[in-house]
């Protein structure tokens, strides 16, 4: 597998289509599940990127769908600047150590790496408790939230897919708010230090741009089509095509198909 691609593949028309599918579905995905970057991820690199390459262009996507997500909390006036902008300062450091090992790491060690956390990804679609029905808990804040953003913006920095359940349950059990406001500062935190990790992926050269910027588009597509869709057990229906779509994945990575 070449490590990087030229302009000329870049702008392969099938290529194109295949990123911009991969973007719009991965949208939908996290709109409705949560995960997406499970698929738009091993997307980049089946199609000629690296694995360091793919990780920071997959930055561009979610650095957009964040923007869009943290103006949806604006507009309908739940937005806590200072607040969220002190909890995500936590997370920098780590992001940025963590976006730093992923450039040094070698190809096959990070795809040994993302195999494993796929697995994971795949436990948690089915284990975890769906926070839409858990009460709001009030109460102090604990103040392991602190290291515990450092270290989840490590993970985010290194690798990022799956954060999103990391930072619902640190936050919720952590920082013990409702779950409006958890949400929300869970997708300002993210694109901050999204970021921060793009520009080190950036100065490293390990960004595709132009797979970036159609991977965004799609992404934002499926976001929309996603928020827009209503199908009753819909979400169960996406976790199970999510989950055997990732095993496969897993599966390839690990060079058993």
């Amino acid at each position: 597998m070449q490590a990087n691609i030229g302009r000329d593949s870049a702008m392969d028309p099938l290529n194109i289509l295949m990123l911009f599918g991969a973007g719009a579905v991965a949208g939908f995905i996290n709109v409705n599940a949560g995960g997406g970057s499970s698929l738009s991820l091993p997307a980049l690199y089946f199609l000629g990127l690296d694995w360091a390459t793919a990780n920071g262009t997959n930055r561009i996507a979610l650095i957009l769908q964040n923007i869009f997500a943290v103006g949806g909390f604006q507009k309908n006036r739940v937005f806590e600047l200072k607040s969220s902008l002190f909890l995500a300062i936590f997370t920098l450091p780590g992001a940025v150590v963590g976006a730093l090992m992923a450039t040094r790491i070698s190809n096959l060690l990070f795809q040994r790496i993302l195999g494993v956390v796929l697995i994971f990804v795949v436990l948690s679609l089915f284990l975890t408790r769906s926070y839409s029905r858990i009460r709001s808990q009030a109460g102090r804040r604990s103040r392991l939230v602190y290291p515990a953003l450092f270290f989840i913006g490590f993970y985010g920095g290194f690798i990022q897919l799956g954060v999103g359940f990391l930072f619902m349950a640190a936050l919720y059990h952590l920082l013990r708010e409702n779950l409006v406001k958890v949400n929300m500062h869970k997708v300002f935190i993210i694109l901050i230090y999204t970021i921060a990790a793009l520009s080190v992926f950036a100065v490293t050269g390990h960004v595709n741009w132009t797979y970036g910027l159609i991977l965004a588009s799609g992404n934002a597509l499926g976001g929309w089509w996603g928020a827009h869709a209503a199908v009753k057990g819909g979400e169960r229906f996406i976790r199970i095509v999510l989950a055997l779509g990732i095993i496969l994945i897993a599966l390839k990575l690990f060079e058993v198909l």
